[in-house]
């Protein structure tokens, strides 16, 4: 999944991006609001950090102008602990959850999967596709219970074709959530990470459905 993450604070925002990207992220960041809001209209994203307090433009301006360009995008705030108000103000411009600074890393990346998951319409960790489960948090996947070793590459897109099961995701739209702003978007690496997890999951699970893209079919 693509993350964004807008803080301004030099430290926080290389702690951030390299905590997201441990934990299996693409990471996109930005120091101002400016750069911010532009990135997150012009970029697909699976989820926003962002911090109130920018340089340029405020963080409630950039989530404001987001939803009424109707970006809709889970966006997760991060707030002063003792202004109550921000968090209002968040919720209502169209936050979908907050953290209070100081924080501890572990609480926002619980955050930032439960939004990515409420956004994709499950409500566990634990995605299921026959015999096939996938544990987000855990970055696990088991088929007929038995665990399946897979590259964070591989991880990634079929985690991503899983959370979207039953819809056609093409391979442009896998590219853009799956990979940086610099990535080759001519390339056929997805061809070939499809090609890889079909040699280790059931033959059937991913379907190609001809010059659309791919599909794990909804059960």
């Amino acid at each position: 999944m693509r993350i964004l993450v807008v803080e301004d604070d030099e430290n926080l925002n290389r702690q951030l991006c390299e905590a997201l990207t441990d934990a299996g992220y693409v990471v996109d960041s930005s120091s101002d609001g400016e750069d911010g809001h532009f990135l997150g209209d012009t970029e697909p994203y699976d989820a926003v950090v962002l911090d109130i307090g920018l340089p340029q433009m405020d963080g409630i301006s950039v989530l404001e102008a987001w939803r009424r360009d109707g970006k809709t995008m889970p966006v997760l705030l991060l707030t002063a602990r003792d202004r109550w108000s921000d968090k209002v103000q968040g919720i209502d411009a169209g936050a979908d959850d907050y953290v209070a600074k100081p924080f501890h890393m572990e609480e926002v990346l619980a955050r930032i999967r439960a939004l990515v998951r409420r956004a994709a319409g499950h409500a566990s960790n634990e995605i299921v596709a026959g015999p096939v489960r996938l544990d987000v948090k855990a970055g696990r996947v088991t088929v007929d219970g038995q665990a399946i070793k897979l590259t964070s590459h591989e991880f990634r897109l079929l985690a991503y074709l899983m959370m979207h099961r039953g819809k056609v995701i093409s391979r442009t739209e896998l590219t853009e959530h799956l990979y940086d702003q610099d990535f080759d978007r001519d390339s056929n690496t997805i061809e070939v990470f499809v090609g890889r997890l079909r040699k280790k999951l059931p033959e059937d699970l991913i379907q190609t459905i001809r010059g659309l893209g791919y599909q794990i079919l909804a059960e």
